[in-house]
């Protein structure tokens, strides 16, 4: 990450800005959602060490006075999914990038919600969500 990072401190003009834009290292919120409600189910257990380590990258970059910090901000991103197949497929990308394995688990208790949730409202329109805060930081060419 720190060649990366380089690289593109190489590329920039001397005023050029770099957007550092990845997810936060927080365990995804998964559940479900209604018109009038909203139910966690769930959390996935993810592992960061990538994800700390592109951290650590960053401020080393900082510290050595490379980049400068502008601003910095942490902002939720959720994903809704009309379908449970939906849901699916979103899960099996994520983990296809992030090498995590399968949260059985996670799968079982939207299953289970979905069933509970439209035994209790058969006409209701059901969404599946998934919660994490996304970091964003602005840095400056030096």
């Amino acid at each position: 990450m720190v060649h990366a990072l380089r690289q593109a401190h190489r590329v920039l003009n001397s005023t050029g800005l770099l957007l550092d834009l990845r997810p936060a290292p927080v365990h995804r919120r998964v559940g479900l959602e209604t018109a009038s409600s909203y139910q966690q189910l769930a959390v996935m257990e993810e592992t960061f060490a990538d994800d700390y380590a592109a951290n650590r990258a960053v401020k080393e970059m900082v510290d050595v006075r490379a980049l400068k910090l502008v601003c910095r901000t942490r902002f939720d991103c959720i994903r809704r999914m009309d379908r449970f197949i939906d849901f699916q497929r979103w899960l099996d990308e994520y983990i296809r990038l992030t090498k995590v394995r399968r949260p059985e688990g996670v799968v079982s208790k939207i299953k289970e919600g979905l069933k509970a949730q439209r035994a209790r409202s058969p006409n209701g329109k059901i969404k599946i969500f998934v919660r994490a805060p996304i970091d964003l930081r602005v840095l400056l060419k030096r």
